[in-house]
């Protein structure tokens, strides 16, 4: 079974948390750029207070020190679970592990979404790309340096399971239901079939978000990401 993460990628704190009001299945929520950005950590605390886990995706990728300062900060706020930028390097995600002190979990993000193998290769200054090779490289760093686990795509799931040590985490974005536009997002699945792979935890915005009744919807996702076979 895994766990579904309601993404708040919403303008404000206010309307954060009127969904919420009509989310009582919601158990963990992630805080993303948009709303760290205009409502910072009081809007965290409000969400802990509500006895929600917050998945704070901020994505670090800074020099070792700025970083493990900024998990610190997270940590000190009830955050349960965060993101490092694996590009950053061992070094920085071995900074920011020890910062966590085992207060909160960190796992490394490894190749958006949103990349396709030209786009990365693009971006990466690179001729060519094959992504999962990208995805497993970067999932091994994050190990080596002591995170809990990584964030990749539905496709990569079962790759990065065989690859990290047992009991990880392997956070996914990109679930759409079946139908769904994906958006600006290359790589997707269903929640079903990301769990059935391996996800522990699955990041779900705009299928809930934009969804007529957003509580069907996020018990439509639930259902399914607990429908796995032993």
């Amino acid at each position: 079974m895994a766990e579904i993460i309601v993404a708040l990628d919403l303008p404000g704190g206010a309307e954060a948390l009127t969904l919420l009001d009509r989310l009582p299945e919601a158990r963990w929520v992630k805080v993303g750029s948009i709303l760290m950005t205009r409502e910072g950590p009081p809007l965290v605390r409000a969400l802990v207070g509500r006895g929600l886990r917050v998945f704070l995706d901020l994505k670090w990728h800074d020099i070792p020190n700025t970083v493990a300062d900024a998990v610190a900060a997270a940590r000190d706020s009830g955050v349960a679970l965060a993101t490092v930028h694996t590009l950053g390097g061992e070094a920085m995600m071995a900074a920011a592990a020890r910062a966590a002190d085992g207060a909160l979990a960190l796992v490394g993000v490894t190749v958006l979404t949103s990349h396709s193998s030209a786009g990365y290769a693009e971006a990466v200054g690179r001729p060519s790309v094959e992504l999962g090779a990208e995805v497993a490289r970067l999932a091994r760093s994050a190990a080596q340096a002591g995170l809990q686990g990584v964030v990749c795509s539905p496709h990569e799931v079962t790759l990065v399971r065989n690859i990290l040590p047992e009991g990880a985490l392997v956070v996914v974005p990109g679930i759409r239901r079946a139908g769904e536009a994906t958006g600006d997002q290359v790589r997707v699945a269903g929640a079903r079939d990301a769990a059935q792979a391996g996800a522990t935890h699955l990041v779900v915005g705009r299928p809930v978000l934009q969804a007529a009744d957003p509580a069907a919807a996020l018990r439509e996702l639930q259902e399914e990401a607990a429908c796995v076979s032993s």
